[in-house]
């Protein structure tokens, strides 16, 4: 905890800390606005609720799968302050855009033709704001911060990330849409202001000519950072969390109002416990790590979210019907469900293992190559990453044309954890053997 608060405290973490939870709070006060909006009030089925929130999802991660190459090489090439401070530029005329979509959607006016389009392309180019970002802010650290703090400076972006998760899913659930409208811009601005306080990192290897062919980069790219064995399966393990965390945060809303007859806020509320989970299990793994970057608790950490998964759909499963007939509950009544105490502590559970498996993994990538390679390797785990979460997205997408109820799915991805935690325990072997050599 002392390193943890002297990190905090000090310009050279201070300012990327909060340029980050930023930019991680205006994604999420915006796409759950925006997803929230159209589930609730413009669509009436659960198949076009469930494919527009795997539509949304998707566009958002495309730009990671496209572009993280190129976003990783320029990070590694160019100072990282100076880019964040174009990129969070950038991110005032993106939500220009996307206030826009929404303000004319709480005005109901051409919902299908230009609001929704117009909130889609803002989503899209929030995208491509955090593939460059991404991989930045991960590889700045090793750059700033001393070996020893690495690991909490890591849990400390990942815990800010799910509190900025938390922050942007409450407000979007409980402000009007043209409040979120004008709350997207103004957090934009302070983003902006954030980022400029952020101090200059220079390139530390070879400048090298940029490629922009993304094919051709992409694949060299993985290619190349996969070749470190301990690498490659931390990246696999990472995907895993990812591909399993977009089928939980693609279904929430349908589940919230279809399975429980919940409403929006209720939807909000379970996004709100699983950030919540994570930046308490990114924390916990830093105290018990001991700020050693290991791979010790991740195979544990995986088994126990996907047991709390189980549990979860056993709650879902076997949640009763409400007496309120058509009418959604709200958080107050909710709350008072016989069923509602345990629903909530098993999503709890499932976030906290996942922020105890993901953290130590990010840290892995950080610390286990040259610096100068740093934010080219968080951009190969990236492509990885979005390349997974796609996959994700389709599979619920898909599962739900096949008529595979939500509860049924997550019995699908709770069987996804078996295979991290056999890449987590990989990972610890491979850990070891240097040493043992």
């Amino acid at each position: 905890m002392t390193t943890t608060t002297r990190l905090i405290r000090a310009r050279r973490f201070l300012p990327l800390f909060i340029t980050q939870l930023l930019g991680a709070f205006n994604d999420n006060l915006f796409k759950n606005a925006m997803v929230l909006f159209v589930v609730y009030e413009v669509y009436h089925s659960e198949a076009q609720e469930a494919r527009f929130s795997a539509l949304a999802s998707a566009i958002f991660i495309i730009p990671f799968f496209l572009l993280s190459a190129l976003a990783g090489q320029l990070a590694d090439m160019r100072d990282k302050a100076k880019l964040i401070r174009i990129i969070k530029a950038c991110e005032i005329g993106i939500m220009l855009v996307g206030g826009a979509g929404l303000a004319l959607a709480w005005q109901g006016q051409a919902l299908e033709t230009v609001a929704i389009p117009l909130m889609l392309l803002a989503l899209f180019a929030m995208g491509v704001h955090s593939t460059f970002f991404g991989p930045i802010k991960y590889a700045i650290l090793p750059q700033h911060l001393k070996d020893g703090e690495v690991l909490s400076g890591t849990g400390l972006v990942e815990a800010g990330t799910y509190i900025a998760v938390l922050a942007g899913t409450i407000v979007a659930g409980w402000i009007s849409v043209d409040a979120a409208a004008i709350g997207v811009i103004v957090v934009a601005v302070i983003g902006w202001f954030a980022g400029r306080q952020v101090p200059s990192a220079p390139p530390l290897g070879k400048i090298e000519p940029l490629d922009f062919h993304i094919v051709r980069a992409s694949v060299r790219l993985v290619r190349t950072t996969m070749k470190d064995r301990r690498v490659f399966l931390a990246i696999c393990a990472i995907s895993f969390f990812w591909a399993i965390g977009t089928v939980l945060f693609v279904q929430f809303p349908p589940l919230a109002k279809n399975m429980l007859m919940a409403s929006k806020e209720v939807a909000s509320l379970f996004l709100v416990i699983f950030s919540v989970g994570v930046a308490i299990g990114s924390m916990a793994i830093n105290a018990l790590l001991k700020g050693t970057v290991s791979a010790r608790w991740s195979p544990v950490s995986v088994i126990g979210m996907g047991a709390f998964l189980v549990a979860f759909q056993q709650v879902c499963r076997v949640w009763p019907p409400h007496s309120g007939g058509d009418a959604l509950m709200d958080v107050g009544v909710f709350v008072v469900q016989p069923l509602a105490i345990p629903l909530m502590l098993t999503l709890l559970g499932i976030a906290i293992c996942g922020g105890m498996f993901v953290v130590p993994l990010y840290a892995f990538l950080t610390t286990f190559v040259d610096k100068s390679q740093t934010a080219r390797t968080i951009a190969a785990n990236n492509i990885v990453n979005s390349g997974a979460m796609v996959l994700g997205s389709i599979a619920t997408g898909g599962m739900t044309l096949m008529g595979v109820a939500v509860a049924q799915q997550l019995l699908v991805v709770s069987l996804c954890c078996l295979a991290a935690a056999w890449l987590g325990y990989l990972l610890y072997q491979a850990e070891k053997a240097p040493a043992a050599g």
